[in-house]
């Protein structure tokens, strides 16, 4: 990127409501020049800044896996002004995204190891970018067995639903998904917090290592439980998405002790963040 100011032009292609509540919608952008698109190279766990002129901007994980091109995705919680605005948009609106941002889960150093991914409510972004970047073919071999533990509040607030039926029906991922509370009838997997699954779920530690982005609560209480199963500081990776703000460490709101979370993280592994300020 050149200026990391400026935002690259977006056409807003597609537009998906998740969730019941609708509060929770993923944007398919296109960028409107090619040489932009080449540019913006990015890496599983990384985010950008969605800008929309006289309105502002906002971090986002990155929805979409850089082994899909032509398009990003992020999904986007309605929680405030731009979020709104952004929520109010249609297909073929014209929007900004600055990035790539931050650094990124370390899969190429992972590679022949087991991975375990835990994710919970609408954070399981950059995940679905972790695990779609994981089963692209050509990288599927390269990594052991890949476990995936997601929880949400209730079924209708799960992120990517058809996706995470064609990855439960595939033989060489193995799927847990929970919900804190099951108010569908329908329900047929488990209930309960996303740490207590974890703790029933949680395949050997052996040459494993574990992946966790979720809001803080559930970071907090699924810590000790990847521990207590044998992982280490080292083998525990988390992302501090939450802490982002403008991204290139200028307005200083995401410091962490030393660190600044915007250009050192947002993903660090517990052993680093052992060494810094409390944050779980």
């Amino acid at each position: 990127m050149g200026n990391p100011y400026l935002p690259y032009p977006v056409r807003i292609d597609e537009i998906i409501t998740e969730t019941e509540d609708k509060n929770l919608k993923t944007f398919k952008f296109v960028f409107l020049n090619p040489a932009d698109e080449q540019a913006f190279k990015y890496e599983p766990g990384q985010f950008a800044e969605l800008s929309i002129a006289g309105k502002g901007e906002i971090p986002i994980g990155i929805a979409s896996s850089p082994t899909e091109t032509g398009f990003l995705k992020f999904t986007v919680n309605k929680v405030g002004l731009v979020t709104s605005h952004l929520h109010n948009m249609s297909v073929g609106d014209v929007m900004g995204v600055r990035g790539p941002l931050g650094n990124w889960y370390p899969l190429k150093e992972l590679e022949g190891k087991n991975i375990v991914i835990v994710g919970g409510g609408f954070a399981f972004t950059t995940l679905r970018s972790t695990i779609v970047y994981l089963l692209q073919p050509e990288n599927r071999s390269r990594f052991g067995d890949i476990t995936v533990i997601y929880g949400a509040r209730t079924p209708g607030m799960l992120l990517y639903k058809d996706e995470l039926a064609a990855w439960e029906q595939r033989s060489d991922i193995h799927m847990h998904i929970t919900v804190d509370r099951a108010d569908d009838p329908t329900w047929k997997y488990n209930v309960g917090f996303v740490p207590a699954i974890t703790e029933q779920k949680a395949p050997s530690a052996e040459n494993a290592v574990a992946i966790v982005c979720g809001p803080p609560i559930m970071i907090k209480f699924t810590q000790p439980v990847l521990e207590k199963v044998g992982f280490t500081p080292d083998t525990i990776i988390m992302s501090l998405e939450m802490r982002m703000k403008c991204g290139i460490g200028i307005c200083g709101r995401c410091n962490l002790g030393t660190e600044y979370v915007c250009k050192d993280g947002p993903v660090f592994t517990l052993a680093q963040l052992n060494n810094l300020p409390k944050e779980y």
